[in-house]
């Protein structure tokens, strides 16, 4: 059975970084920094999202002379209704250890920031390899 598109833990990763602030334009090269995804993963993930039309991009021009205008990036609605709707299913998805039953405190949003945390291998030990799109 193939895998489901947008599932991949590159992709997750890139999704949660965008939906932090879904809003603010983005650069690549901070987009890299923050999930961690060398640029020959990142930059190739970006443009297939502008290309199916779930991630917007612009270029900001530079305000140091010489300097070439920026590439930015941010979510459109459907990037970011698709985004939540996959980082949801992976949280679903993750080991039992670490995913919330339905009745926990914090609900939904607790969930997904457990889920972050196992991507980034944050407190609760997890590891990117372990969440499996």
């Amino acid at each position: 059975m193939p895998r489901r598109p947008h599932t991949s833990p590159q992709t997750l990763r890139l999704f949660d970084a965008l939906l932090a602030d879904a809003a603010r334009w983005r650069y690549g090269y901070d987009l890299s920094r923050e999930t961690g995804l060398a640029s020959g993963t990142l930059y190739p993930l970006l443009m297939r999202l502008a290309d199916q039309q779930l991630l917007e991009t612009g270029w900001e021009p530079s305000d140091e002379p010489g300097r070439p205008p920026r590439h930015t990036y941010r979510l459109t609605s459907d990037g970011a209704a698709l985004a939540r709707q996959r980082l949801a299913a992976a949280a679903e998805r993750a080991p039992a250890a670490r995913r919330l039953g339905p009745a926990a405190p914090g609900g939904a949003a607790f969930g997904l920031a457990r889920f972050r945390a196992a991507l980034t291998g944050g407190a609760d030990g997890g590891r990117a390899g372990e969440v499996v799109a």
